[in-house]
């Protein structure tokens, strides 16, 4: 009987495309330094910049100003672009589960029917002005095949989303994510993407026109599912990972087992087509809400991720974006129209929630400005439309116009309105928590390097 061959081993990365990729990370992570150090410079969070940075590089100037160069480095290969789509979809789960480690549960319990007030009017005006556009757009930016009903909805699908990654590299940027707006505006926008993501996978189910009840009933019952899980088996699970490092001096342990569950969380919640930030943000809550977790040995992964992995995540998203489309006039009107809808929409709808929940104007405002950063988010939506060939490559650049201006408006119109928010005694007690995680632990008396 033959001996079966062992399975040969799988080939390593070659040489140039491991040069092409160092490279890549170097200089993004280089250019999202400098840029956003720039930003910060001129009152911006330095998440702006961070985003500039695959703009600069990308099809929008470099490919314009040096194609040769911009080709090298950038080659239209899925296999090497997909290698820095990798480390960035590491850094933005870990930045999101570390923005659900920061939520204030006690305060969510408290003011939960506020947030949801809060996020219903940020999703029905906006979802509404987007389907209506949807249907008076000129019927030449439509793809030819694409059924005009399936397009509206992907339109106000793509309008009312909001960008929790940016919201909370803004909030964090800006040191407000320790102000009760600040939390108000993560649970409200994580309705919002909850919401949005199970609205985008019906509507790509109607564009390759699988869609059915049960497929509707499916998603509806995997979001309970993961509520119930995290409410029951997911509590006790990482109190007891955790209880596992509690006795340990230095911090790696704790910051090994914070990336693992936020990571596995993330997978879980992709696997039943879900989106992996939806479980990572659930995770981040757990997580924080475990009671045994000092935050000072969490400081080195937060210093990490803020300052490595995010960075590249933000300048990556860049790269895909080409704002030359909008030379066309009809492109450009379009555009404008569109960016509009999108800006008004989310504002009124916010604002009312948030004044209808009893909130102050300049909380309103706030409130309105942080959920209008669509962000990377709404890029990822388009790309989906632009796969599935709902969207035109003309519609396709409104939509990440409306991505880019909605997060560099947001942290002006949020730095005027927090500073008529009077700091309440609440957050002067969270934000004296928060401060410990900017403490790296020290073991054996010594003071931590």
């Amino acid at each position: 009987m033959p001996v079966p061959l062992a399975a040969a081993p799988v080939a390593p990365i070659a040489a140039h495309e491991l040069l092409v990729f160092l490279l890549q990370v170097g200089l993004l992570l280089a250019l999202a330094l400098l840029l956003g150090r720039l930003a910060a410079r001129f009152g911006m969070p330095a998440v702006v910049g961070e985003l500039f940075v695959g703009v600069i590089l990308g099809p929008s100037f470099l490919a314009h100003v040096a194609p040769g160069v911009q080709d090298w480095l950038f080659p239209a290969e899925p296999a090497q672009f997909h290698l820095l789509d990798a480390v960035g979809q590491i850094g933005v789960l870990l930045l999101v589960g570390l923005t659900g480690i920061h939520m204030d549960t006690g305060m969510i319990r408290r003011r939960g029917a506020t947030a949801a007030g809060v996020s219903i009017g940020g999703l029905v005006v906006p979802l509404a002005l987007g389907i209506g556009a949807g249907f008076l757009l000129p019927g030449r930016l439509i793809p030819d095949g694409t059924d005009p009903t399936v397009f509206a909805l992907f339109l106000g699908v793509a309008m009312c989303v909001s960008a929790i990654p940016v919201i909370a590299k803004t909030l964090m940027d800006m040191k407000l994510l320790h102000r009760n707006i600040g939390q108000l505006t993560l649970t409200a926008g994580m309705i919002d993407d909850a919401f949005g993501w199970f609205m985008l996978s019906i509507v790509s189910a109607m564009a390759v026109s699988a869609v059915s009840t049960g497929t509707v009933l499916t998603s509806l019952a995997y979001l309970a599912a993961i509520v119930v899980f995290a409410l029951t088996a997911g509590r006790p699970l990482v109190r007891g990972a955790f209880r596992l490092t509690a006795h340990a001096d230095e911090p790696g342990p704790t910051v090994a087992t914070a990336a693992v569950l936020i990571l596995l969380a993330g997978a879980g919640t992709h696997a039943l087509g879900l989106e992996a930030v939806f479980g990572a943000f659930v995770c981040g809550i757990l997580i924080g809400g475990a009671g045994r977790v000092d935050p000072a040995k969490l400081a080195p992964l937060r210093t990490v991720v803020l300052s490595g992995f995010a960075p590249i995540f933000f300048a990556t998203a860049g790269l895909r974006m080409d704002l030359t489309a909008l030379a066309d006039p009809t492109v450009l009107l379009v555009g404008l129209a569109v960016l509009a809808l999108a800006i008004i929409g989310k504002f009124v709808g916010a604002y009312a929630g948030a004044r209808l929940s009893r909130l102050n104007r300049w909380e309103a405002l706030a409130l309105g400005a942080g959920l209008n950063a669509r962000g990377v988010i709404e890029v990822v939506v388009a790309m989906v439309g632009l796969r599935l060939g709902i969207l035109s490559v003309e519609v396709y650049t409104i939509v990440v116009l409306v991505a880019i201006v909605t997060s560099l408006m947001a942290p002006p119109i949020l730095r005027m309105a927090m500073a008529r928010v009077e700091q309440t005694a609440e957050e002067d007690i969270r934000e004296s928590g928060y401060e410990a995680w900017d403490r790296q632990p020290a073991a054996d008396g010594k003071p931590a390097l």
